[in-house]
């Protein structure tokens, strides 16, 4: 659960460049959203694995 709430952090965090980029046109906070996707994509491939580690705890307990 830790992993989902530093996701939800993150993503928080990008709103505001996400503003800058698409509405004042700001390309440097273009550059900082593609970074932040880039973290996104990996705290999420951690997730999936996480739980994929869970699942399979369970199944072996049965």
């Amino acid at each position: 659960m830790k992993k989902f709430e530093e996701l939800k952090k993150l993503i928080e965090s990008l709103e505001a460049d996400a503003d800058k980029f698409y509405n004042k046109g700001n390309s440097a906070a273009g550059t900082r959203i593609r970074k932040g996707m880039q973290d996104i994509k990996n705290i999420a491939q951690a997730i999936r694995l996480e739980i994929q580690d869970t699942k399979n705890a369970e199944s072996e307990k049965k």
